[in-house]
């Protein structure tokens, strides 16, 4: 449970405005990419420059070059929620990283500050890992395997201030896309409420969660019972004991259902219970994902 005062006013705030007013309505649709929802990337730092994600048939391969390392944490899912939002608006694959990517961080409150230790260089740090990653999805079954590679980036050029600054400037900094990693994130992208990221935006796992559990929503057609350890190949990292797993992710699951109370999530001796359940969005997106 939630037992820091100041997190829990501040769902509660976030619960409120979800409540009385649609994220459409409120300019606040966002879209995450339905490949990375599926499996996710790491939630700490580490030295490898591999990592792999399972979910059943499905397997996410990251794969970075040694000297820059993978993208982890919260900031490289955002900007990829910030990609992919762009590339669903913009239907170009050249992405402009200036007042969009500004606006879109403030409103995850996202507050730039400069020095060593400052947001600005982290986020610096996580786009340079993102864009230099290539990733690879493949299924494979008892009948079919199959599987395709996508370089995130063809081309990147990011422009930061050499003076010590606490304002976001990236006018003219810019990202190209790589076509089949740009029609990937475009080709039924999973609806996501930015309202909720906002309120989730410190927990990689809480997004994880967020993210999934609302695409999973949007095609379940019966309850359906996900074992624990299904769930953490899935989204686990570091944990020595599934116990251990099981107790984190129930953590930050409460911390979802706050924010997406539609969801009918239920633990049992077997693992995680799904129930048929609107989406995050499903009054403002009429048309559910595939």
């Amino acid at each position: 449970m939630l037992k820091d005062p100041k997190r829990i006013n501040e769902l509660v705030t976030q619960i409120l405005a979800i409540e009385a007013e649609e994220a459409k309505a409120a300019g606040q649709l966002g879209y995450l990419a339905r490949a990375l929802v599926q499996a996710t990337l790491p939630h700490k730092k580490t030295e490898l420059n591999e990592f792999t994600r399972t979910n059943g048939a499905f397997t996410l391969s990251i794969l970075a070059p040694g000297k820059i390392g993978l993208p982890y944490g919260t900031i490289p899912r955002l900007l990829l929620s910030w990609l992919t939002t762009e590339a669903v608006r913009t239907k170009e694959r050249e992405i402009v990283l200036g007042d969009s990517l500004s606006d879109f961080m403030s409103q995850l409150e996202f507050v730039p500050t400069g020095g060593r230790w400052g947001s600005i260089g982290r986020l610096k740090e996580q786009m340079t890992r993102l864009f230099s990653s290539f990733v690879s999805c493949s299924y494979t079954d008892a009948e079919l395997t199959a599987g395709t590679n996508l370089q995130i980036a063809d081309e990147y050029k990011l422009w930061w201030s050499p003076k010590p600054s606490d304002q976001l400037e990236l006018f003219t900094s810019t990202v190209t896309l790589s076509q089949k990693f740009f029609e990937e994130i475009t080709r039924n992208p999973v609806p996501v409420d930015l309202r909720v990221l906002k309120g989730l935006r410190k927990s990689p796992l809480a997004l994880d969660i967020y993210g999934w559990l609302t695409y999973r929503m949007s095609y379940l057609k019966r309850p359906t019972v996900i074992p624990w350890k299904v769930l953490e190949r899935q989204f686990g990292a570091d944990y020595t004991r599934t116990r251990d797993f099981k107790a984190a992710f129930i953590d930050q699951l409460i911390k979802v259902h706050a924010l997406y109370p539609d969801a009918i999530v239920l633990e049992n001796q077997l693992g995680l219970e799904l129930r048929p359940s609107p989406t995050s969005v499903s009054k403002i997106v009429k048309k559910p994902v595939d």
